[in-house]
């Protein structure tokens, strides 16, 4: 039986005394990063895949926990985030389970931050405030969409295609109307041949890349997503 969330617990340290503190790993790279591209690669299923995205100067690695191709189980995840450097964040991305699930998930496997993806309410958020993660909230860009970063208590926000991880790109001309504020990452159809003329379009704090780092569904292009890396590094920044 699943023992039930209580961010209290949290705060009283009932879960800490025995995770890691996440924030120890992220560090404060997260939000210091000044004049430079911040670049997650996400749904890494593999050592090799977060090695290379290592190696290569990625800011963020993403392990997928929602239902998709890329998915992992805790216990992959768990071994996968133990190897990360404590300068690389460590996404867990959820999608269609209930804040208290991804919360059990996140104490469970060390992660750093939590992206919950759709349309999660800010209630959601606030009840994962007590977690000593950082919050990344991953959704698309509609006429009602909040584009503030922090307006559901995340600290970062994420602008994706309609459907996440299909690598359909989207019109960029739709954030002329509705320009994000604060600090933010876009995604959607980005690969290494394009993503330094969606900076240069778009001007985002960070860039996420998971499809277009792929040779097939699911499975990573070692070369791809080093080729991705040092493109999103040499795009023109306003």
């Amino acid at each position: 039986m699943k023992v039930p969330f209580r961010t209290s617990d949290v705060l009283n340290g009932t879960f800490m005394t025995v995770r890691p503190d996440p924030f120890a790993r992220a560090g404060a790279r997260l939000l210091a990063r000044v004049g430079a591209m911040f670049v997650k690669v996400c749904g890494l299923r593999t050592e090799g895949d977060v090695a290379t995205a290592v190696s290569a100067g990625a800011d963020a690695v993403g392990f997928v926990f929602a239902r998709s191709p890329r998915q992992v189980d805790p216990d992959l995840a768990r071994e996968l985030v133990a190897g990360v450097p404590s300068q690389v964040l460590t996404v867990g991305v959820f999608a269609g389970v209930e804040a208290a699930e991804a919360a059990r998930i996140a104490l469970d496997t060390g992660i750093g931050a939590v992206q919950l993806h759709g349309d999660y309410p800010p209630e959601a958020f606030a009840e994962l405030a007590g977690l000593p993660v950082r919050l990344v909230r991953a959704t698309t860009l509609t006429a009602d969409t909040d584009v503030r970063t922090g307006a559901y208590g995340e600290d970062l926000l994420l602008l994706d295609s309609p459907v996440a991880g299909s690598g359909e790109r989207w019109d960029l001309t739709t954030l002329d109307q509705a320009r994000p504020r604060g600090q933010w990452l876009l995604a959607g159809g980005l690969n290494p041949d394009n993503v330094a003329g969606a900076i240069a379009a778009a001007q985002p704090w960070g860039v996420d890349v998971s499809s277009g780092v792929e040779s097939s569904r699911g499975v990573k292009d070692h070369g791809l997503i080093r080729e991705f890396v040092a493109a999103a590094r040499g795009a023109t920044v306003r």
